[in-house]
């Protein structure tokens, strides 16, 4: 019990970054963590932090002692976790990440409409541009595109995510609609550069055979909303997730082309790591976005 508390304490001296504000936290003075901290030290046999008047920095030891600590506290949370999962109500914190445009449209009214359901939980839902490393971001979710090909990553479908070739009326207006692959050179195309895809290749399919098009134009930018305020205002053709052009779709804003062809799925699914003891608020709160984004 002694080591175990003692990993906490000093795990805790590594997050906050100083002795002051552990001592804060804890309700002592700084003196008795000081004193503390040294016979930690002491029992070790090794000095852990090399005290300076600016800031504490880990000596090679205590950075040993630190990443150790975390993955032995988590694994213990997670399995009291684990211990208690027949409780309905979720504490802690869960943290999501998620693309911006469809993290805006789609996880965040789940995400409020999930906390009423567990009010004693804290949602964290972060939005980024860029795919980021679970492994490294302390990320509990992660919504993305397309199946990880991160073994140690386990991966829960929510929907499919089809993409679709369409162009607003006015811009169809000007110009012969396209029946084939072949007749869209010479469309202007609106190129979303994401990062580090072949993004200016389009391929489709028709039975069982691919059809490329590199895709050209005068117009591109790295987000999905700039794009689609192109397709809107008739700039040229888009080829876009359902889930972001149905809504324009079903409006008459933008119109489908190439109906008898198909692209490639990429589902979107809900991410997080493999371990042994899964905790409860992360399990549950996929199992409710599996059900309400079920198309």
């Amino acid at each position: 019990m002694r080591e175990m508390n003692d990993l906490l304490f000093f795990s805790r001296i590594v997050a906050l970054g100083s002795l002051t504000a552990v001592a804060r936290e804890r309700g002592l003075s700084l003196p008795a963590i000081s004193k503390r901290l040294s016979a930690l030290e002491h029992r070790l046999g090794v000095q852990l932090i090399q005290r300076t008047t600016r800031r504490l920095e880990l000596t090679l030891e205590g950075q040993l002692y630190s990443e150790g600590a975390l993955p032995i506290l988590n694994d213990i949370a997670e399995l009291e976790n684990a211990v208690s999962r027949s409780q309905m109500t979720l504490r802690g914190k869960l943290t999501v990440n998620a693309s911006f445009g469809f993290g805006r449209r789609h996880i965040a009214p789940l995400v409020s409409a999930f906390s009423l359901l567990h009010p004693e939980l804290e949602i964290q839902l972060q939005l980024s541009s860029q795919p980021i490393n679970m492994l490294d971001a302390g990320i509990d979710i992660d919504i993305r595109v397309g199946t990880p090909p991160d073994s140690r990553l386990i991966a829960h479908k929510l929907r499919t995510n089809h993409r679709i070739l369409c162009a607003s009326p006015d811009y169809l207006s000007k110009r012969c609609i396209s029946r084939t692959v072949a007749e869209l050179a010479g469309h202007n195309c609106l190129v979303l550069r994401q990062y580090e895809s072949d993004y200016a290749m389009w391929r489709f399919y028709r039975d069982g055979q691919e059809f490329s098009h590199k895709a050209e134009g005068n117009l591109s930018s790295n987000d999905g909303e700039v794009v689609m305020r192109y397709a809107l205002d008739g700039r040229g053709l888009l080829l876009r997730s359902a889930w972001d052009v149905e809504p324009y779709l079903e409006q008459g804003a933008l119109v489908a082309l190439l109906p008898d062809f198909t692209t490639q799925d990429a589902g979107i699914h809900a991410v997080y790591q493999q371990r042994r003891h899964v905790p409860a608020r992360i399990t549950t709160f996929v199992r409710y976005l599996q059900a309400e984004m079920a198309v």
